[in-house]
């Protein structure tokens, strides 16, 4: 059986000259990256928007769900059956790629290539962000050097530093020794460069001019009296646009079977708003007729944040969400430890199933949308178990399709493909979780007890003190954005299926104002993620001659 990555070595790929024209997209517009990817210019697309397709899925194992996969596989079916059709997709961190995870550009014969360039570097948006960012922090301690003239109380810079990587002892640390050569001494830390406000901020803005508006509202620290320091006031905003300006244009790829891809921006939904960006959205909307795309883990993270966050911001209204589904996981949520996944179990399906109605019915309930389960097909499920999982979503009202795009490409997904068709045909009144206006107490309590069924919210003393000031400041309305653990509806990993009878526990609230909403951190949840005990980058490599190998 070959690897994803043999599989990718081994595409036909059209120069991505082609796929644009076969979009129609002006030869002004792009800008080659080689010859299999390129940057587009929106500004000179002017068509009238598509469908979109939102593809979600259940609470994840470890290993994740196929979710990427099932998106290019259902775009290459829809390009199958004659239709118009492009795909929204983020781009990929180092930090997973050589983490756990692995890459993010789908597998087997459902993949987005050229596979090893999207996944090792692109075309450096989340260097530039991430320089971006450091430009804006380094400014910041050079401020403090030279004599701190806006008044920063060091132990109130809220501003860290990032990198494109897990990297868990840079979580906290000291910066400075001194003296007129070495800074400033104070506390601070490293994110992943995924959950960086810059990154939120390029994938929310609506131009370069918004971009940089945006960038100058970040608040980076406060007087010792509160009042907020921001980037406009460090004058930063101006060169942190100009290291932007490439990578705010997103990137065309293409799939194994030639369907046009854009890729753009990369935020994680359990500690960021898990959305690639706006402009890629909205552009792909007016080159196809159906927009497929994704959000990051399972539907309570990334779709939350999809609608709440990206859809009301961007004026944007699905037509139909795709629940990913695996026998695997429910098995796993059914109690099975991971080891165990691939033996048959039917009363750990039975008892996993849960997870995945309780999903669907926040798709179909809270937010209004019809929806339809793919069902991930892998090699050792059994025809028990995929017959049950059809009985039981049944007896629930709930429409399910096998997706076997990892196996079969376009062909696996032609079942999945005919029922999106028809649920984007039906009329649905789409609905956000809170009001816009509602205090950011009401919006947490709002996702907490609708979305992961919780009894409400708990405050810590600091995140008590942080919502007053965050009041006080005129930051009371803003949208929440949540960082929580991808592996239950809860705050707590262990606690897996349908926890009920527990509270969320805010620790810490933090206002990111450039990009419009206020992230809620919530149990032990972290912003710089560490790596595995045996991560995958010991297992890949590149020969004499440039060839990678390991990589998935």
């Amino acid at each position: 059986m070959l690897t994803d990555i043999q599989i990718a070595q081994q595409a036909e790929m059209l120069p991505i000259t082609k796929i644009a024209d076969a979009l129609g997209i002006p030869e002004t517009a792009v800008e080659p990256y080689g010859r299999y990817k390129a940057k587009i210019d929106p500004s000179q697309i002017s068509a009238r928007p598509g469908k979109l397709i939102l593809v979600t899925a259940v609470t994840p194992t470890p290993a994740g769900e196929g979710k990427t996969t099932t998106t290019i596989g259902l775009a290459d079916a829809l390009h199958r059956l004659g239709k118009r059709v492009t795909v929204a997709l983020r781009e990929p961190s180092l930090g997973p790629v050589f983490g756990i995870k692995g890459g993010a550009a789908g597998g087997g014969y459902a993949q987005v290539v050229p596979m090893e360039d999207i996944n090792l570097h692109f075309t450096g948006d989340l260097h530039a962000i991430g320089a971006a960012n450091n430009l804006l922090a380094a400014m910041i301690d050079n401020h403090i050097h030279q004599g701190n003239a806006l008044g920063f109380a060091l132990d109130k810079i809220v501003w860290r530093r990032c990198m494109d990587m897990n990297d868990r002892a840079l979580r906290s640390i000291t910066v400075g020794r001194g003296g007129k050569a070495n800074g400033v001494p104070r506390e601070d830390g490293f994110d992943i460069t995924a959950a960086s406000e810059i990154m939120a901020i390029l994938c929310l803005a609506s131009d370069l001019d918004d971009l940089k508006r945006r960038l100058g509202r970040i608040v980076v620290g406060f007087a010792p009296d509160d009042r907020p320091i921001t980037a406009a006031d460090l004058k930063a905003q101006g060169a942190m646009t100009a290291l932007l300006r490439d990578a705010i244009r997103p990137n065309l790829v293409q799939t194994l079977e030639h369907t046009p891809v854009l890729i753009h921006g990369g935020p994680f939904a359990n500690i960021a708003h898990g959305c690639n960006s706006v402009i890629a959205t909205k552009l792909a909307m007016k080159l196809g007729d159906y927009t497929v795309t994704e959000a990051g883990f399972g539907a309570d993270l990334g779709a939350e944040k999809f609608f709440d966050i990206k859809c009301r911001m961007a004026g944007l209204i699905p037509s139909a969400a795709v629940l990913v589904a695996t026998v695997r996981a429910l098995k796993y949520h059914g109690g099975v430890e991971k080891d165990d996944l691939t033996a048959e179990n039917l009363a750990a399906l039975i008892a996993g199933f849960p997870n995945l109605l309780r999903h669907a019915d926040n798709l179909r309930t809270v937010y209004g949308l019809p929806c339809v389960v793919a069902i991930n097909r892998f090699p050792f499920d059994t025809d028990a178990e995929l017959s049950l999982l059809h009985e039981l979503c049944a007896s629930h009202g709930l429409e399910t399709v096998i997706s076997d795009v990892w196996a079969n490409g376009s062909e696996g997904g032609l079942a999945l493909a005919e029922r999106v068709i028809s649920l984007c045909d039906q009329k649905n009144p789409f609905r956000f979780c809170y009001t816009p206006d509602s205090p950011l107490e009401e919006k947490l309590n709002a996702v907490t007890r609708k979305i992961y069924h919780a009894d409400g919210v708990v405050f810590t003393d600091s995140a008590l003190s942080d919502l007053k000031r965050l009041k006080a400041l005129g930051f009371g309305t803003l949208p929440v954005c949540v960082a929580k653990t991808q592996y239950s509806f809860s705050d707590d990993p262990k606690k897996r299926g349908v926890p009920s009878g527990f509270r969320i526990t805010v620790r810490r609230l933090k206002v990111a104002a450039g990009a419009g909403f206020v992230i809620a951190l919530t149990g032990s949840i972290m912003t710089m993620p560490g790596l595995p005990k045996h991560p995958a980058a010991e297992q890949i490599d590149a020969d004499a001659h440039g060839s990678l190998s390991g990589l998935f």
